[in-house]
């Protein structure tokens, strides 16, 4: 990634690095004009982030499947830059290892899903919003596991979910992978993107002919800027604007980050255990865990944890996600288990200054503001991000795409 100096003026001045930031900027690479991509942390990314644990190990501790991988731009990115793309099938909707889910209770749940889905489809067609929540059955016994499948999709339970959101979201069920790391693909796509590092924006101030960006490397001056930050930022004013931009402000708080936090173990005997298994007890409560066993055949143990469980996990300190990892899975394969499994890494993003979360959701009522956060301003502030991604919410391509259009936007208005 080439150093850059930092200016003191630009065309166009990219906040944040991630997926959406780089997007933007590959876009202007021959626009022919003057762009700089300021970054808060030291490492472009943002939210997908590749750690090595072991030599053998690459721990997405952020995004990990190219989700909707027949309409995911990534695929086409990672082809060209010859990174491999693995295809195996997701574990995550295969029997469950051992005898701990059984197939007519996994059945069973399937089924109260699909209705569930089904009165979402038919909910989300009505002038007005609602909680997910008020379309599951009264008393059906799957609606705590069914909640618990929120949390990992949506990182909230399904009382703090707009049915509309939920529905508005496009899958089309092929999701793919990247062994050496989604994270590392990504850094790869924007390694030659012209970016300050440690360059936290504070104060954007759109008042004068040209926007004034107040950033801990110093005051800098751009034509237009487009905004990639995570929602959580703008709702909490870590990053202020002047003239106060009220619609932002309540677009952003209505698209809040949940919470989804990541484990990786690693696993002696790993020959016991399937590769790319699934583990997920028929457990009728909300704050569990899903396990992936030995992905890409590795000897680790992936788990993955939701809502307010997640949070409250991130936030309960350094060790608490394997430690609960580990009870649970002690206790649905037996206590033998805890001696052949051994803490790698774990996910901070609640706890991350510049995230403050893991993707978005819209609140129930919400749903319409994705549309008001994506909306220009004055031809001259433009946003991007996940959050303002109309169907692909909550993955990288959505905001890497989302990028691209604020690129493109401003190219049209050059």
């Amino acid at each position: 990634m080439p150093q850059q100096r930092f200016p003191s003026s630009v065309d166009i001045a990219i906040i944040g690095a991630g997926a959406a930031g780089l997007g933007a900027a590959r876009t202007l690479e021959n626009s022919g004009l003057s762009v700089i991509v300021l970054e808060a942390r030291d490492r472009i990314g943002g939210r997908a982030f590749t750690r090595m644990v072991t030599p053998g190990i690459a721990f997405d501790v952020g995004c990990g499947w190219l989700h909707s991988a027949d309409e995911n731009s990534f695929v086409g990115i990672a082809r060209d830059l010859s990174v491999e793309i693995d295809t195996t099938h997701p574990p995550w909707s295969e029997r469950s290892f051992g005898d701990v889910f059984p197939p007519r209770e996994r059945a069973a749940f399937s089924k109260a899903l699909d209705a569930f889905y089904e009165r979402v489809w038919r909910a989300a067609k009505r002038k007005t919003d609602a909680p997910a929540a008020t379309l599951l059955e009264p008393g059906n016994r799957w609606n705590a596991m069914i909640d618990a499948v929120s949390t990992w999709v949506n990182g909230a339970e399904l009382d703090r979910v707009s049915v509309k959101d939920v529905e508005a979201y496009r899958d089309t069920g092929i999701n793919w992978r990247i062994r050496e790391g989604y994270g590392a693909l990504i850094a790869a796509y924007g390694a030659h993107c012209p970016v300050a590092l440690n360059c936290a924006v504070s104060v954007i101030d759109h008042s004068g002919p040209q926007v004034k960006l107040e950033t801990s490397q110093g005051t800098l001056t751009a034509g237009k800027v487009i905004i990639t930050v995570p929602t959580n930022l703008i709702a909490d004013e870590a990053i202020r604007f002047t003239p106060e931009l009220p619609d932002k402000l309540a677009a952003a708080r209505g698209l809040p980050l949940g919470a989804d936090a990541k484990v990786m173990l690693q696993l002696s005997d790993p020959n016991d255990f399937p590769a790319d298994g699934n583990l997920r007890g028929a457990t009728m409560r909300t704050a569990i865990g899903t396990y992936h066993l030995r992905p890409f055949g590795h000897d680790g143990v992936e788990g993955f944890f939701g809502g307010r469980f997640a949070r409250e996990l991130e936030q309960a300190g350094d060790g608490a996600l394997a430690a609960q990892s580990i009870d649970e899975i002690a206790g649905l394969l037996g206590n033998d288990i805890r001696r052949k499994l051994k803490p790698l890494a774990e996910s901070r993003w609640t706890r991350d200054p510049f995230a403050r979360g893991s993707y978005s959701h819209a609140l129930p009522g919400h749903a319409g503001a994705r549309a008001v956060l994506a909306a220009p301003v004055d031809d001259r502030l433009f946003f991007a991000g996940e959050a303002t991604s109309p169907q692909f919410f909550s993955t990288a391509h959505g905001a890497r795409d989302s990028g691209e259009r604020a690129a493109r936007e401003i190219i049209g208005h050059a």
